[in-house]
């Protein structure tokens, strides 16, 4: 870094004199312009390109703003926010932009921010429950940029490019891929990398040296079939956090890139914390500069420039003393919930799932019913999981986990709904969050198996599981398919298959007939036939008990 400034707020007066970064300077000046322009002092900011965004950042800063940075941009997260800010910038709709020319007669002075009066506003993963706001002072972003560069700068080397899978909508990100890097003076990366095939074709496109700033969403899922060798040659460090990275993930991340990542543990509450490497230090946790701990009822306390005070900040996490100063994390507090009156541990039901044979991942949660909360379970299928589910079927898997529950977990907090995804939802963070998980539990629609297929007719088997959300009311303790439902489920389904026009308006039902009800566990085979001359889509629904539904589906004929 030689003499030059070091910290988040002074990073435009380095800028402003370096002749490389004057494209960065000017892009930070027209954003900086359009925010004065603005009216009021709390902005929301979403830029999906990197550079972009930190001049926005910056600009936004320079012109007096607090700048809040939404997670994500869908609709449900705008409207909370829209209520809390005067309004919005970037990417997001209606977003402010940057002015087209910044007059060059009055050129913009970039004193150093004020770090106790400069504001950002963020969020936190909804991993356990609703995103929280958490507001911080550049001081406080300032002291970590200085942590990570005092712990790790040595090990980087000073012309390193980033190559990152993590968004800077979030403090993991913001932090490695946009503040500290300009801070220390090394270039921000182009854009983020969606794929691990993307990851491997960048580091064979450019030989020059690379860090790599990632999460476990993406290291635990590393595959084996891409050519690693490029990765192996230009990747310098590997940086993950947002969760925990499992020690076989570790293990991959070492085979493939030849590295141990460097995992970084902490919160958005409480900023970095500690670090390690699986191959030098095990489990224990080595905490960053100027972060004290001790332990608080056997709970994790800390404290640092990275919080809001002085004080001593209580995680939700328990630890155990090493013997070289560091410490061991001994697991979260459990989650307690209650459920007709009961406490509930949706720790214990994870970690009593974790140990089935069957199970790779758990994650447990509360879920709205007909009969009211109950527990539902999100569980990734480990080799003998999902063999068991291609042949005795899906039934039988959790039949299996419920025994496997029985004996610890009192049978109100039994899982009512399961969901068995090959992979656990996460958002550009890598984070799995609440919302995410609630949404598998949303599907109405049942798996389906394509048997046959043609422009005109096909055939299908349906697995109606249990746990439907079809089922909710229809009825509490003898569940049925309703009518309506089967026949939504021949609309969905068969233009995945027919060559049905799209957005064909209904018309009315013919012929149409329920014969038998149709019962959780069932097995039913579909039946479709498109009809173009007529704009009808006949069906028939069966299974082994008989005849279940017919029908035909008369559309409108489209308008050309």
């Amino acid at each position: 870094m030689g003499d030059r400034m070091y910290g988040v707020g002074s990073v435009m007066p380095a800028l402003a004199g370096q002749d490389k970064a004057s494209e960065f300077v000017a892009r930070a000046s027209a954003w900086r312009q359009a925010f004065l322009g603005a009216p009021g002092s709390r902005w929301a900011l979403h830029v999906e390109s990197p550079a972009e965004f930190a001049a926005a950042l910056f600009g936004a800063w320079y012109a007096g703003k607090h700048v809040v940075l939404p997670g994500d941009t869908r609709p449900e997260t705008l409207a909370v926010l829209n209520g809390q800010v005067d309004g919005m910038a970037g990417d997001l709709p209606h977003g402010l932009q940057p002015v087209a020319a910044v007059a060059a007669a009055a050129p913009l002075e970039w004193p150093p921010l004020d770090v106790q009066d400069t504001w950002l506003t963020l969020f936190t993963s909804g991993s356990t429950g609703a995103p929280s706001a958490i507001v911080k002072r550049l001081a406080q972003l300032d002291a970590e940029v200085h942590a990570l560069e005092q712990a790790f700068g040595a090990l980087l080397p000073a012309d390193s490019r980033l190559l990152t899978t993590v968004s800077h909508q979030h403090i993991y990100g913001l932090l490695f891929t946009v503040l500290w890097p300009l801070a220390a003076g090394r270039p921000l990366p182009a854009s983020r990398l969606a794929f691990h095939e993307e990851l491997v074709a960048a580091c064979a496109e450019d030989p020059a040296p690379a860090v790599l700033v990632s999460s476990p969403a993406h290291l635990k899922r590393m595959p084996e079939a891409l050519d690693w060798r490029a990765a192996r040659d230009v990747v310098r460090a590997v940086f993950s956090s947002g969760g925990p990275l499992p020690a076989e993930a570790a293990s991959d991340v070492l085979r493939h890139i030849g590295l141990s990542p460097i995992e970084v543990f902490g919160s958005s509450e409480t900023g970095g914390i500690a670090w390690r490497q699986r191959a030098t230090r095990d489990d224990r946790w080595t905490p960053l500069p100027g972060v004290a701990w001790r332990l608080e009822d056997g709970f994790l306390a800390v404290r640092s420039g990275h919080l809001a005070d002085d004080g001593w900040q209580v995680c939700a996490d328990r630890a155990l003393p090493a013997s070289d100063g560091g410490f061991v994390l001994a697991g979260r507090a459990d989650r307690i919930v209650k459920i007709e009156e009961k406490r509930v541990s949706l720790s214990a039901i994870e970690q009593r799932l974790a140990l089935s044979p069957l199970v790779r991942e758990a994650r447990a949660l509360v879920i709205d019913t007909a009969v009211g909360t109950r527990v539902g379970a999100v569980v990734v299928l480990g080799d003998e999981g999902q063999a068991m589910r291609d042949g005795a079927g899906r039934q039988a898997v959790i039949a299996t986990l419920r025994r496997h529950l029985a004996d610890s977990v009192d049978p109100v907090a039994l899982p009512r709904r399961w969901d068995f995804p090959a992979a656990l939802p996460c958002n550009a963070q890598g984070k799995t969050t609440e919302a995410m998980l609630r949404e598998l539990f949303r599907r109405s629609i049942p798996a389906v198996r394509w048997l046959e297929a043609d422009d005109t007719s096909a055939t299908a088997e349906l697995d109606i599981a249990e746990d439907l959300a079809i089922f909710d009311g229809h009825f509490p303790g003898a569940p049925i398919v309703p009518g309506v439902a089967q026949v939504d489920w021949v609309m969905a389904l068969a233009p995945q298959r027919l060559a049905v026009p799209p957005r064909q308006r209904f018309a009315r039902l013919d012929v149409l007939k329920f014969q038998a009800v149709i019962r959780p566990g069932a097995t039913v085979r579909l039946a479709i036939t498109w009809q173009p001359d007529a704009c009808a889509l006949a069906f028939r629904l069966t299974s082994d008990a008989g005849s279940h539904a017919s029908g035909k589906i008369v559309f409108h004929p489209a308008v050309s």
